[in-house]
């Protein structure tokens, strides 16, 4: 379904009957008001038609997303159709996080309720008008702002629906229609085809499942490039942890497994918009893993597109399964001069470093720096975990190449990693990012849990660096 969205233009001069929101940061707050002291987040109504909003001291970018979001989604049912923000004084980078905000400040949530909770007008058929200084060009700030947040709020959209309204076969059919409107190619691979290529491991996880596995394939490639980037995805619609079931409680919350494909998935769509010049490789091994009769079992040992064999020891590693058979297809096949893999992958990930940041995990010291840095730069953050050679023992097993599963309690994501590793044929530019927990989790906006499209912002920015 096509969304409406608002209008955003520039503009120069004041319009006394449209509602002005300014911003100010501590120290520069307007003199002789002593009751607004531009905290982070302060709401303060000068006058009927003048909102200010503080920002705190010294804001980075990200935060000026993360306040405008929180300020337009707080006020979601009550904003008029026409909006002025005054922008003077403010760098168009600025003005873009800003805009990003306000529109994610918009996300309507309520994807199936039949009697939804009302959003304001503004946010489908509202005019936000951008008061700037004459001789400033933000059109490309404009432009870009929309195209990010467009994007990110479809793949929230994608992670915020249930399993049976997502399948690996409506994956794919999302991937065609998205090349189709911006301009890649796509080839979705059908279990036919996946038995052909010998994609043995993927195929073992979707043993359980009536729903047959897919592999996407995206391509977009600009006009010229020096760079060549796959991004491989981990495509689980939903997850019970097959014949190693989950428990009950929050297993409905397993729609989300799916993240590392939805980041994927708006990455190489948001790099056909935005016409990066990188070519871009998405690879997505989508799959349920659920549980049946015929459901791959504990001890068994399967087979992989890379020739290696594996040892399952717990069908609750499942992720790491289908993405060795999706990194061992893109290095085979692409080539690429950089492979990173994103996936909510381990809980022990969440344990280490709770909701604030994504494992990493790369032996390549400059590609860890600059995803690294390009964390920092977006708020989407990484955190660098080892992935010395001495964990390889904990993957090691008697009777076949690998196994899933050490079976510890410790060293989870950074032994997952390692699993991984043995699947990128010794990429020498290979990253894994872990990010169970900042796909999908609470916040103001959401406190039942939504979907975060975290890896968007940190792949745009990553990705137009090597430019």
């Amino acid at each position: 379904m096509t969304r409406k969205e608002m209008r955003i233009e520039q503009v120069f001069g004041f319009d006394e009957e449209v509602l002005v929101v300014r911003s100010f940061e501590q120290g520069a707050e307007p003199e002789g008001q002593s009751m607004f002291r531009a905290e982070k987040g302060e709401v303060w109504w000068f006058s009927s038609t003048e909102l200010w909003l503080g920002l705190g001291k010294a804001p980075k970018l990200p935060a000026i997303i993360r306040i405008f979001r929180s300020l337009f989604f707080k006020r979601k049912d009550r904003w008029p159709e026409q909006i002025r923000l005054d922008a003077r004084g403010k760098s168009p980078e600025w003005i873009e996080h800003a805009i990003i905000g306000i529109m994610l400040g918009g996300y309507n949530l309520q994807l199936y309720k039949t009697e939804p909770k009302p959003f304001s007008e503004f946010f489908k058929n509202g005019l936000l008008q951008i008061l700037t200084e004459e001789g400033i060009s933000i059109e490309d700030n404009i432009a870009a702002a929309q195209k990010i947040a467009l994007v990110q709020i479809r793949i929230m959209d994608l992670m915020n629906a249930p399993g049976n309204y997502k399948t690996p076969t409506l994956l794919g059919e999302w991937a065609k229609k998205s090349a189709e409107e911006n301009g890649y190619q796509v080839t979705v691979f059908d279990k036919q085809k996946l038995e052909e290529l010998g994609m043995h491991a993927l195929l073992a996880v979707s043993k359980g499942s009536t729903e047959p596995p897919v592999m996407i394939v995206s391509e977009y490639v600009p006009a010229s490039y020096t760079k060549t980037v796959a991004l491989v995805g981990k495509g689980v619609t939903f997850d019970t942890g097959g014949i190693s079931v989950k428990p009950s409680a929050n297993m409905h919350l397993m729609k989300s497994d799916m993240g590392g494909a939805a980041a994927v998935l708006g990455m190489v769509e948001l790099a056909a918009q935005l016409q990066l010049p990188v070519r871009i490789i998405g690879i997505i091994p989508s799959t349920e893993n659920a549980v049946d009769g015929a459901a791959m079992k504990p001890g068994d040992v399967i087979g992989s597109y890379s020739g290696k064999t594996i040892e399952v020891i717990d069908t609750d590693a499942e992720g790491r399964l289908i993405l060795a058979d999706g990194l061992s297809y893109a290095v085979r096949n692409f080539q690429p001069d950089i492979l990173v893999d994103l996936a909510t992958l381990t809980g022990s990930v969440i344990q280490t470093l709770g909701y604030e940041a994504a494992g990493l995990f790369t032996p390549n010291d400059e590609l860890a720096m600059d995803l690294s840095a390009s964390g920092e730069v977006t708020g989407e953050r990484v955190w660098r975990l080892p992935v010395w050679d001495e964990y390889k023992e904990e993957i090691s097993s008697d009777i076949a190449d690998v196994k899933n599963y050490h079976g510890k309690p410790l060293a989870g994501a950074i032994v997952a990693a390692k699993f991984l590793e043995a699947f990128t044929d010794e990429h020498p530019a290979w990253a894994h990012l872990d990010i169970a927990g900042m796909a999908f989790g609470d916040s103001e906006f959401a406190p039942g849990r939504a979907g975060t499209a975290y890896g968007i912002r940190l792949l745009t920015h990553y990705l137009s660096a090597l430019s």
